[in-house]
């Protein structure tokens, strides 16, 4: 899997280095994403009633910000594949959302551990309701292991955009602040769940939920950091 650079106007020296480490690995990598074989993210077709098909704007939206803030050649639309499908370890991140039941068959939870056990990311957004369900099935992926709060100071709310206090709140559910939790594999984050805010819906086209331009420039540059840490860890 790939590594990615993003050319932005960054003023630290450490941000600057960490630009250079990235071009460096970026040269090495246009073999694995050639202009044939842009970036793309897969959502993921899940079993047990809820609706992952659900708001078709968002990763197109996601992919085309993408493209324009950075070097990243993307697609212009998602791809959707089961979790049984071996196509899935071709692409380096998954993506999940939804408002309600998930369920995985004892050859699902090992096939997607095997994927995020081998390089791979998942990010699941509650779309609200899905979190009961989530955490169940993932317990079976990682049955050795728990969700942990991913802490502010962590790397995917700091870089190539700043989120000091860590996730923004796109959307109220109900109140308080946004949560974010992660399954971790020899320190590298491989499954980031966000909660109460609804980052994903942040990407919608501006008619589907009338969120002010800068809440959604929040959603999005939320979701280049998500997809840089994928890339790049």
């Amino acid at each position: 899997m790939g590594c990615f650079c993003f050319v932005i106007n960054m003023k630290k020296n450490n941000i600057y280095i960490v630009f250079i480490y990235m071009a460096v690995l970026l040269i090495s990598s246009r073999t694995l994403y050639s202009a044939e074989n842009d970036f793309t993210v897969v959502r993921l077709h899940y079993r047990g009633g809820g609706d992952w098909y659900n708001n078709p704007s968002i990763i197109p939206n996601l992919l085309e910000f993408i493209d324009k803030q950075t070097i990243i050649q993307t697609r212009e639309d998602e791809v959707q594949l089961s979790i049984m499908d071996d196509r899935l370890f071709s692409y380096p991140v998954l993506f999940m959302t939804g408002h309600g039941r998930v369920v995985f068959s004892p050859e699902e939870v090992k096939h997607l551990r095997d994927y995020l056990t081998n390089g791979g990311f998942l990010y699941a957004d509650d779309d609200y309701g899905m979190q009961e369900h989530f955490f169940r099935e993932m317990h079976k992926v990682f049955p050795d292991r728990d969700f942990h709060k991913v802490p502010f100071s962590h790397q995917i709310f700091h870089f190539p955009f700043e989120f000091s206090n860590g996730l923004p709140k796109i959307h109220e559910f109900d109140g308080g602040p946004p949560e974010a939790f992660g399954y971790f594999d020899q320190g590298r984050l491989i499954v980031f769940y966000t909660s109460n805010t609804n980052i994903s819906d942040g990407w919608a086209d501006p008619d589907v939920h009338n969120d002010p331009e800068a809440v959604r420039l929040q959603a999005l540059q939320m979701g280049v950091n998500i997809m840089m840490y994928a890339l790049t860890r």
